[in-house]
């Protein structure tokens, strides 16, 4: 069984990740299909500390932060290419300053704001809304208790309102169809349009259902710090989201590699719930076709470095 390639749903588009390469399919307004491959330099190939057990989920995360906004900024330059909408001011501005450095300067400031927002929304809000039953809960762990549901609710709430959106929607199905393809594959049939519409649009190692267990595993570290000081409680859910992030991808890892085990299918019950309800919708042809292309691509080049080798 292949397990090796990983994807995301981008703009009209899929991305698919191997070991050492990347790809992105597009589908552009001409109904022409762009794919763009790029070499993968992971840290995980540089060094064996890397590559211990949390460490890995570590660097993984904090990658694919990286990748998915490049993946997501060339898709939505490839799918708008034609459109004659005129740059805004601050385009124009970045691109006199910083000239061809303006790009990633401008994806770097959003990679960090998004980071920073998501650690706002959902680690130091839900902890700050539990502060208010301080007066009448004295017990550290059960406020951090309550801290934990509210940060799912917090996250259901934010799944629920996304999912409802048309745009998301569109992205959504193309999420489908990345599960599809990849479930597919790594039933090793053959891929084609067909066989990749019987597969099931649901994966265990989903992003979905990596970030449900990153709030589950959130309850489990922060109970361990009991102070009251609210200072110090801000701080520890800042400086614990990479080990949180790491511990969850060893269970997201494990499950994905044990899909017969019962224990494997319980921890991966609630992710592929979400995956159901929210964030997966059936494909069309049109959209397996492009992740066909994206996983397809990836695969040759993994393989043509390997035979080198």
């Amino acid at each position: 069984m292949r397990t090796d390639i990983g994807g995301q749903a981008v703009i009209e588009g899929v991305m698919m990740k191997g070991k050492n390469f990347y790809s992105v399919a597009v589908r552009k307004l001409d109904n022409t299909i762009a794919v763009d491959i790029q070499k993968s330099c992971s840290l995980l190939n540089k060094n064996k500390f890397f590559r211990l057990p949390i460490i890995r989920g570590m660097i993984v995360f904090a990658e694919s932060l990286i990748v998915g906004t490049k993946t997501l900024s060339y898709s939505a330059d490839v799918f708008g290419e034609g459109d004659d909408e005129e740059e805004t001011k601050f385009e124009i501005w970045l691109r006199d300053k910083f000239g061809q450095k303006g790009e990633k300067f401008l994806m770097g400031m959003t990679l960090a704001f998004s980071f920073a927002l998501s650690i706002i929304i959902f680690m130091l809000l839900p902890m700050w809304i539990s502060q208010f039953f301080r007066p009448w809960i004295e017990s550290s762990f059960i406020l951090n208790l309550i801290e934990g549901a509210i940060r799912i609710g917090i996250f259901l709430l934010y799944m629920k309102l996304v999912s409802n959106m048309k745009d998301i929607k569109r992205t959504f199905e193309y999420h489908g169809a990345e599960h599809k393809t990849i479930n597919c594959l790594e039933q090793d049939i053959e891929l084609t349009v067909e066989n990749v519409r019987e597969c099931t649009r649901l994966h265990k190692s989903c992003g979905t259902s990596f970030l449900f267990i990153v709030m589950v595993v959130s309850i489990l570290v922060f109970s361990v710090f009991t102070t009251e000081n609210i200072w110090f409680r801000t701080g520890v859910r800042i400086v614990m989201v990479p080990v949180i992030s790491g511990i969850s991808y060893e269970l997201i890892r494990w499950a994905r590699k044990n899909p017969d085990s019962k224990l494997a299918n319980l921890v991966s019950k609630p992710g592929m719930w979400l995956q159901r309800e929210f964030t997966t919708l059936e494909p069309d042809d049109y959209q397996i076709e492009v992740a066909i292309l994206a996983v397809n691509a990836v695969i040759e080049k993994e393989d043509s470095m390997n035979a080198r080798y």
